[in-house]
This record gives C-alpha cells, sequence and structure tokens, in this order.
C-alpha cells in the first residue's frame, strides 16, 4: 500500500510557512521519503496570509498541485484561523497542529466545532519562539510540533536538517532552532 501524507501550512507572510515545508521535506527526504513542497504565490507581503504544501510519499510523487484535502493542516499564526478556512477540505480523521494559546478544546470550541471527526493538537509555538529565539517566528516550532506528533520524522535527523538548513547564519543561531524543534516536539509528544 502506498503512502501518501499531504500538509497543508498556513501562517503569516515572514514568518517561514514555506521554510517550515521545506525543512520538513528534506528532513523525510533523508529518511528515504519520496518529498514534494511548494508555496502558493500571489501578492503576499510581510503580515498577509500565506500558505505553503507538502507531500510525503513513499513511492516517487506525480501529482504536482495544491492540496485541496490535507491529512494534516500545520497553522503557524493563530490569527489566521478564521479570516482563513484553514480547515478547508480537511480528510475525515484528518489533524490541525496549532500554534495556538489555548488548549485544543478551546480551539476546537472557538473555531473548529463542527469537526468533530478531526483531531487538534495545540501548543504555544510564539511563546517558545520568544522563550529561545527572542523573535515570534514559529516555523521551527511547529516542524518540531509536526514530527513530534506524526512520528514519520526521526527527532534527530531534523535536528541535523535544522543544522544544516541555519548553518550559513551561525551556529548560535543553528543552536536555537534545533532546542526550539526539541522542545515542540516533546511537547505533543504521545498526544495524539
Amino acid at each position: 500500500m502506498t503512502i501518501l501524507i499531504e500538509v497543508r501550512f498556513h501562517g503569516r507572510g515572514g514568518q517561514g510557512v514555506v521554510t517550515a515545508a521545506d525543512i520538513l521535506a528534506v528532513a523525510a527526504f533523508k529518511e528515504g521519503y519520496w518529498t514534494l513542497s511548494f508555496p502558493m504565490f500571489g501578492a503576499e507581503k510581510r503580515g498577509t496570509p500565506v500558505v505553503s504544501y507538502l507531500r510525503i510519499s513513499d513511492k516517487p510523487i506525480v501529482e504536482r498541485d495544491e492540496i485541496y484535502h490535507p491529512d494534516y493542516v500545520v497553522v503557524l499564526d493563530p490569527t489566521v484561523i478564521g479570516p482563513v478556512k484553514v480547515e478547508a477540505g480537511i480528510k475525515q480523521n484528518g489533524m490541525i497542529i496549532a500554534n495556538y494559546p489555548k488548549s485544543a478544546e478551546e480551539l476546537r470550541k472557538e473555531h473548529f466545532s463542527s469537526l468533530n471527526s478531526v483531531k487538534i493538537i495545540t501548543l504555544n509555538a510564539t511563546k517558545m519562539a520568544i522563550d529561545i529565539l527572542g523573535r515570534p517566528i514559529t516555523n521551527t516550532a511547529m516542524v518540531g510540533a509536526f514530527a513530534g506528533v506524526t512520528k514519520l520524522i526521526k527527532l534527530q535527523t531534523l535536528k541535523e536538517t535544522i543544522f544544516e538548513w541555519f548553518e550559513e547564519k551561525g551556529e548560535e543561531i543553528a543552536k536555537k532552532n534545533a532546542e526550539l524543534v526539541e522542545m515542540a516536539y516533546r511537547e505533543v509528544e504521545g498526544r495524539v
């Protein structure tokens, strides 16, 4: 049976939405999967809603269009929930992994009450990012959360990918992002 996992990322311009999908694609590729990540480009500007996509499979990926029915939705910024229908098309028994300062139950009650079969995982990635990076850039936290929930990518592989990705920005930035990935991974681990 072929594995094909489709993930849609939502956030705002400047938060690393595209980078999050790309980092996971590289890490999943290192784990032996076929991957494809790509953004939806339009008139995006810093602060405006942005969407990016990721496919992970154990076979070559031939589908190249947008993901209309994701298995997972990863939300990097809680302010896009509502103005953007982040839940649109999510599969039965799909999962929303959201940077949200409240519990999964509160998020469901406030925004997703009709999605009974969809699992919801929340974590305060903004606070984590500010504590570790000193900035509210949540992409690496949400990458860690996705890996922690799905277990598709080993934490060690993800951290190696983070170091490679950020090495040109300096060892300190790479270390902080790897720390953030691990913190988020551990925060959601076992919640499914």
